[in-house]
Order: structure tokens, then C-alpha cells, then sequence
């Protein structure tokens, strides 16, 4: 009964088990960036590459997440230019027939 005392406060807890990491990929070269924000500077090309990139399969997880950013950012200047456009557009209207 001692020995089995003894054995229980030698032991040392167990550890829960630590989830598995997943296979990281490879970081994107500056090699690579210096490309692809040289395509997305090109008006309609970038747009479309960004589309690409954001919901393509084969797209590195790095680069996928900065094209949904870029699109979020384009869509925010869509929608700002938009405002601007009617904002203006109306005052220049509301002038003209006065």
C-alpha cells in the first residue's frame, strides 16, 4: 500500500493532447508580391486577378486574404465614388436649372 502511495506522487499528471498544426505553406516570396502588386496596379487586369487570387484553390492563404482585402478596398472606393458622383451630380444638375 506505501509503494502504490509512493507511485502515485512520483507521477506526473498527464498532459491533454496537443491538436496537430496543420501543414503550414511556404511564405510568398518578395519576388512574388513585387508581381502581384505590379499586375493589380493594371485597371481592369488587377481587378480580375484579384478575384483570381482571392477565391482561386490553389492560391496561398497569405495571398488569398490580401486579394479579399483589396476587393473590400475597391468595393469601399466604389461606393465612396458613387456618393460623390450623385452628391456632385445633383448640385451640378440643381445649377444648371436655376
Amino acid at each position: 500500500m506505501e509503494n502504490q502511495e509512493a507511485q502515485q506522487q512520483t507521477q506526473q499528471p498527464q498532459q491533454p493532447p496537443q491538436p496537430q498544426q496543420q501543414m503550414l505553406q511556404p511564405p510568398v516570396s518578395i519576388s512574388d508580391w513585387f508581381l502581384t502588386i505590379f499586375l493589380t496596379a493594371i485597371p481592369l487586369v488587377g481587378l480580375i486577378l484579384l478575384f483570381v487570387w482571392a477565391f482561386g484553390s490553389n492560391t496561398n492563404p497569405s495571398k488569398a486574404n490580401w486579394a479579399k482585402a483589396g476587393l473590400l478596398w475597391a468595393a469601399i472606393g466604389i461606393v465612396i465614388w458613387l456618393l460623390f458622383m450623385a452628391v456632385f451630380g445633383a448640385a451640378m444638375f440643381h445649377s444648371w436649372n436655376s
